[in-house]
């Protein structure tokens, strides 16, 4: 089985941290993920907004590369561009005239033969039991689950776990030690596109998120996507504005989380690249067997 990986345009730029961290678990998991070459923008988020030809050809391209290619699986870590990729597979296979259009559009014949999966199917369906046997560290921290809007909505389309409850992020972090909450803002959007034209807004969405997440006893927010991530991490300032307080909790990557319970460097996972300083308490990290090398958050950085 062949895994191609599409990280799209989020994370070659201000997520890059989150693809650092896909690429060094796969590979701390044993498994072979090769990105899709000569990928392009999926169109997320404007392009079905303007042109509905455009917003379906864009992911398509990507999907026929990956079949020309021989990737069953296409890993997608991002939710606008999972939602993206797999809306248009769900389009282009209710109508035949429209897939045959846009074949004819790309000069590439497109199929939808491979499986499209988020970072969290990906992690459920072929890292479970390697992480069960790789675990080192056990991630002892009470963690919020946060998915936001477009991991799990349209839940037609998607039918990826449950739309107001989802729980396959819960299952992965207790599985790596932690204690996942129960808490009320977990698939509320948290601005999502909106960072930089509405900051404002950004500062009230997601600073109810961050405020419930504190509240409840959270001590990270594991997420897994860019979007959220950026909105939760680089736009504190904007939430403690609007909230008028002070919010220390580190947003943390699955993959992230994932990376530290089986033993990734620190600086492996991009963990030193967020804007709120991810120092997690002592007792985060406990060693899971005899032996196991503490995690070590001063490692050197040797690049930004």
């Amino acid at each position: 089985m062949k895994i191609g990986l599409y990280p799209g345009c989020s994370l070659t730029g201000t997520a890059r941290e989150y693809n650092e961290s896909v690429v060094a678990i796969s590979k701390a998991l044993g498994l072979e993920v090769i990105e899709i070459p000569d990928w392009n923008c999926c169109g997320a988020t404007a392009a079905h907004n303007l042109n509905k030809e455009l917003s379906l050809s864009l992911p398509a391209r990507n999907m026929a590369i990956a079949e020309r290619e021989k990737m069953d699986i296409i890993v997608v870590p991002c939710a606008a561009c999972y939602s993206r990729l797999t809306v248009t597979q769900h389009e282009l296979h209710e109508n035949p005239v429209l897939k045959a259009r846009i074949s004819e559009v790309l000069e590439m014949e497109y199929h939808g033969t491979s499986r499209v999966l988020n970072v969290i199917q990906f992690i459920e369906e072929f890292g479970a039991k390697a992480i069960a046997e790789k675990k080192v560290k056990s991630l002892g921290l009470k963690v919020a689950c946060y998915y936001g809007c477009l991991m799990v909505r349209p839940p037609k389309i998607l039918k990826f776990d449950r739309p107001e409850d989802p729980q396959s992020m819960e299952k992965i972090m207790a599985s790596l030690g932690a204690e996942p909450i129960e808490w009320n803002y977990k698939t509320e959007c948290c601005g999502a596109a909106m960072s930089v034209a509405k900051t404002k807004i950004v500062g009230r969405l997601s600073g109810d998120i961050v405020e419930d997440a504190v509240e409840r006893g959270a001590e990270a927010i594991i997420v897994a996507c860019p979007m959220c991530h950026s909105n939760l991490d680089m736009r504190r300032p904007d939430i403690e504005t609007y909230k008028g307080k002070k919010f220390d909790i580190p947003i943390i990557y699955l993959s992230q989380a994932v990376g530290l319970s089986v033993g990734v460097g620190w600086n492996e996972l991009g963990l030193h690249r967020h804007f709120v300083k991810v120092d997690l308490p002592e007792k985060a990290v406990k060693p899971e067997v005899a032996g196991a090398k503490p995690i070590d958050k001063k490692e050197e950085q040797v690049e930004n």
